[in-house]
């Protein structure tokens, strides 16, 4: 592979090494192995169930051992809004209302998106402030045909010269309206949600991965509301942000396996998703780290029960922890009796849902050691599993690796050969499905950070097909950060009710009664 004296400049100035985009054009060449699910975590098979009383004791053991440790929620939030508004870029692009009227258009182009937004027009957060704009450029709104309404009130939100809508980060749209005619973003009501349980001594600590142009935006965000949210909350907010690293770009390829070059002949890179946010995660300090997408936040009525389960996640995760700790302390002794191994491995087992090997049994007990600390010795994530309700996703599945062993992943279904039947059979009968709802412990038991790009399973990265400038291209998306990223973390998944997940992928979305006040 030859690369040209300014190929090699723009590889050192993004951080990355020769070494590196070669291994991922080898990547391109050889092609990624699919995900060998070996079957679906069900209640009782991978995944907790709980009733009431575990519920109550998961909650009071995290309240009451809270105390002393450092709490973080991290929340990934670089994207942009642009596929929220997807169905009224086509809208905008291909009505005219000198040819038809809004009715024929819908019924001819079976748009039910469209009809279903404009009849909860009102009902969206930023409905006043559309109309408000429109006033003010001498649009009577009121007084326009249903086309024409339409057709202005989706210029106004989506225009670049108007309120950008499209081009903003997800986390600054309005999202919700209150009562008192306050409308929130999502970004904002991260805020109320971490001060339910993410807060300690009145104090909360929020870490938002954000795109550096939308920088200045959130600062100014956080300014706009501090005071406000502080007088409601009683928590002070320590706000932080970071940005996806561009040494964590990866380079496209052609169809042909060759690198794809722009118009002026450079290289092209692109970011490499989620995945890539690990390096962002691995330089944060806190005992404990709350994951949760920018756009999953409700109204404030529901924010006790969705707070409720955050706090058995975590109190699940202090329990397994306090005990994995004990184990791998007592391995550290230099004398372990039979009793002690048999108490460890049933530990492993029963609670922490890991499979031990079949060669395990024939091995010398100082190999049994090194096997059960290997085990141990490892970041924890307490994953919330919801029922499966049709929403896309990865889902929680038993994963075998080359060497035969199982053990718990959450895989995205472009992680699965879909083409092999029994593969697809799994999948589609998958109970449960992943709403990106972790709570997560990454110091070792001598309360030292683990490097947690020791813990990636760099198999599980994908390709995907895009295009640029109207050629087609191939990507490379890094192992995604709760899927591949954290392939060789202990993990143990729980159900959660439905209400602890409300994302807004399209803007209606919003309509939903999670987010509306009723």
């Amino acid at each position: 592979m030859s690369f040209t004296e300014n190929d090699i400049k723009l590889i050192d100035k993004k951080g990355l090494t020769l070494e590196k985009v070669e291994s991922q054009i080898e990547l391109f060449k050889t092609g990624i192995p699919f995900t060998n699910i070996a079957e679906a975590a069900t209640i009782g098979n991978g995944i907790i169930g709980l009733d009431g009383q575990q519920i109550d004791e998961a909650v009071a053991h995290f309240e009451t051992n809270k105390s002393g440790l450092s709490l973080l929620k991290f929340v990934p939030a670089s994207g942009a809004a642009t596929r929220m508004f997807k169905f009224l870029f086509k809208f905008l692009k291909e009505y005219n209302p000198q040819k038809e009227s809004l009715n024929a258009f819908i019924n001819k182009n079976n748009f039910k998106d469209l009809a279903f937004f404009l009849v909860g027009l009102e009902k969206f957060p930023f409905y006043n402030q559309v109309v408000e704009v429109l006033e003010l450029q001498g649009v009577d709104f009121n007084q326009l045909s249903s086309g024409e309404k339409a057709l202005h009130f989706a210029k106004t939100m989506l225009n670049e010269n108007q309120l950008n809508f499209g081009n903003s980060p997800k986390g600054l749209l309005p999202f919700h309206k209150y009562k008192s005619h306050h409308i929130s973003t999502a970004f904002e009501e991260h805020l109320y949600e971490a001060a339910l349980y993410a807060s300690d001594d009145s104090k909360a600590e929020l870490h938002f991965t954000i795109s550096e142009r939308y920088k200045d935006k959130f600062s100014e965000e956080f300014k706009r509301i501090e005071e406000y949210v502080e007088e409601n909350t009683g928590v002070s907010f320590n706000i932080s942000f970071s940005y996806q690293q561009e040494s964590t770009d990866t380079i496209a390829v052609t169809p042909k396996d060759e690198p794809f070059r722009n118009e002026d002949g450079s290289l092209l890179f692109r970011p490499s998703g989620h995945g890539a946010l690990l390096k962002n995660l691995n330089e944060l300090d806190a005992d404990i780290i709350f994951i949760k997408n920018i756009d999953n936040v409700v109204v404030k009525q529901y924010k006790e029960e969705v707070a409720r389960y955050k706090k058995v996640l975590a109190g699940i995760l202090l329990k397994l922890q306090t005990k994995a700790f004990k184990c791998l302390r007592i391995l550290d002794q230099s004398e372990i009796s039979q009793q002690e191994f048999k108490d460890i491995e049933t530990f492993l087992t029963n609670e922490m849902c890991i499979k031990i090997s079949g060669e395990y049994k024939k091995y010398l007990d100082k190999y049994k050691i090194e096997y059960l600390r290997e085990k141990l010795d490892r970041p924890i994530r307490i994953c919330g599993m919801v029922k499966n309700e049709g929403e896309p996703g990865g889902g929680p599945f038993w994963v075998r690796d080359m060497y035969g062993n199982l053990s718990l992943q959450i895989v995205e279904s472009a992680q699965i050969n879909l083409k092999n039947k029994w593969q697809k059979d799994i999948l589609t009968n998958a109970t449960h499905f992943n709403p990106v709802d972790l709570v997560c412990g990454v110091k070792n038991y001598k309360g030292e950070k683990y490097d947690l790009e020791n813990f990636v399973d760099h198999n599980a990265a994908f390709i995907t097909m895009k295009t640029k400038v109207g050629k087609d291209l191939k990507a490379l998306e890094l192992p995604g950060l709760w899927n591949g990223s954290m392939a060789h973390w202990n993990t143990i998944f729980v159900e959660v009710p439905i209400i602890t997940f409300n994302p807004v992928k399209t803007v209606n979305d919003l309509l939903k009664a999670p987010h509306q006040i009723n």
